[in-house]
């Protein structure tokens, strides 16, 4: 199997521009091998993208053409440099994935030249035989976010959905093993069959890298990744999207807000003061990207004894009911920290499908027809283009 090595050693070949050697430029990201697939970017100055292109295609057939590898995922990235008229950061320039086939980020490539980035301003359309996707997000990783994900789309699949999970989490992968999957997805063309469990549709990252592989990637690198993981898989037909988001209000939430039409987020906290204030920055930043909150969930909101059945209040309770009263948003409900909702996530067995005559999972779908109830009373109502709100 190729190593990060081999691949570089095979880019020294590949010149730049300026006739230098791609390795020595300083452009390239950190190189990424996965069971002979290769991650990486080439990430240069916004004025110079188009005489990077054919460099970029270039590394594309230096890197497939490297002994043990199989497939790769190259993106183009560019940058303004610090002064520039133009607000924002990189912008995702051409990216070539699955079996080689090169595509836009977020426009077109037409004629294998790229192509400006799409307007924020214009939304772009849904998916094909997607009803709705919806966001679950965090302000702060440690919450229970991809826990509270999965229960939440088993949840709307008891209700006779046919619903989907998509784990945007790039960084840190949880759902293969919440959803006791391994193995890799199929893949026909540069589409990519979904995994399937307990009746939804899934995909992650972590089906494509080893569990243990760190993502050692930058913005650009984990947007073309989302973007590829919600165009390139054979989602249709689902009447909703469940996507585990990332934790935090950065790259990964704008991505999803420019590239899909999203129907809304379902916030995830737990009680203490901390993990409130990071609550509050995702309800006002999906606010400032025009995404309905559907609400708030109170996650490990107080701790039940699975001996006495005694209760206690470890991180506080109540908080998260507070700030959704405070911005105006529904409150769904409180998850208790519960010893069976530990076993059943890390045992690959999530309560609300091998549990679901349980209290726990019964306020997993209590939550899940409030989500239900919620797109219902939103449906045919038009959303405003995305406000894509950039500081500093």
């Amino acid at each position: 199997m190729a190593t990060a090595d081999d691949v570089k050693a095979r880019l020294a070949q590949v010149s730049a521009p300026d006739g230098r050697p791609v390795t020595q430029t300083g452009a390239l990201s950190e190189i990424l091998v996965s069971d002979g697939k290769v991650y990486m970017s080439i990430t240069v100055d916004a004025a110079e993208a188009q005489a990077w292109e054919p460099v970029r295609a270039a590394v594309e057939r230096t890197v497939r053409g490297t002994p043990g590898v199989t497939s790769a995922l190259v993106a183009l990235t560019a940058e303004r440099k610090a002064g520039s008229a133009s607000v924002g950061g990189a912008q995702p320039v051409r990216v070539s994935g699955q079996g080689g086939h090169s595509h836009a980020g977020h426009s077109h490539a037409g004629h294998g030249h790229p192509q400006p980035p799409a307007d924020p301003q214009k939304e772009s359309p849904g998916l094909p035989g997607v009803g709705a996707i919806i966001a679950v997000a965090s302000g702060k990783g440690g919450v229970g976010k991809s826990t509270l994900a999965a229960n939440l789309a088993l949840g709307l699949s008891s209700f006779g959905l046919k619903v989907g999970l998509l784990d945007a989490d790039i960084y840190g992968p949880s759902v293969p093993r919440l959803m006791g999957l391994k193995g890799r997805p199929e893949v026909q063309g540069r589409m990519i069959t979904p995994m399937q469990a307990f009746g939804l549709k899934v995909m992650s990252i972590g089906f494509l890298v080893e569990e243990e592989t760190p993502m050692i990637w930058r913005g650009p690198m984990v947007m073309s990744a989302i973007s590829q993981m919600l165009k390139e898989v054979n989602w249709a037909p689902l009447d909703i999207l469940v996507v585990d988001m990332p934790p935090g209000t950065g790259d990964a939430q704008l991505t999803m807000a420019q590239q899909v039409p999203l129907a809304g987020a379902v916030i995830v906290s737990t009680p203490q003061d901390l993990a409130l204030i990071d609550a509050r920055r995702g309800i006002a930043m999906f606010e400032k990207v025009n995404v309905p909150v559907l609400g708030i969930v109170e996650n490990m909101s107080y701790f039940l004894c699975p001996h006495c059945g005694g209760r206690s209040d470890i991180f506080g309770h109540g908080g998260a009911r507070h700030e959704a009263q405070r911005f105006n948003v529904p409150f769904l409900g409180e998850v208790p920290l519960h010893l069976s909702i530990r076993e059943t996530s890390d045992a690959g067995l999530p309560i609300v499908a091998t549990r679901p005559d349980s209290h726990e999972a019964q306020i997993y779908r209590d939550i899940a027809n409030s989500v239900r109830e919620a797109l219902a009373g939103r449906r045919g109502a038009a959303r405003p283009a995305p406000r894509i709100v950039m500081e500093g």
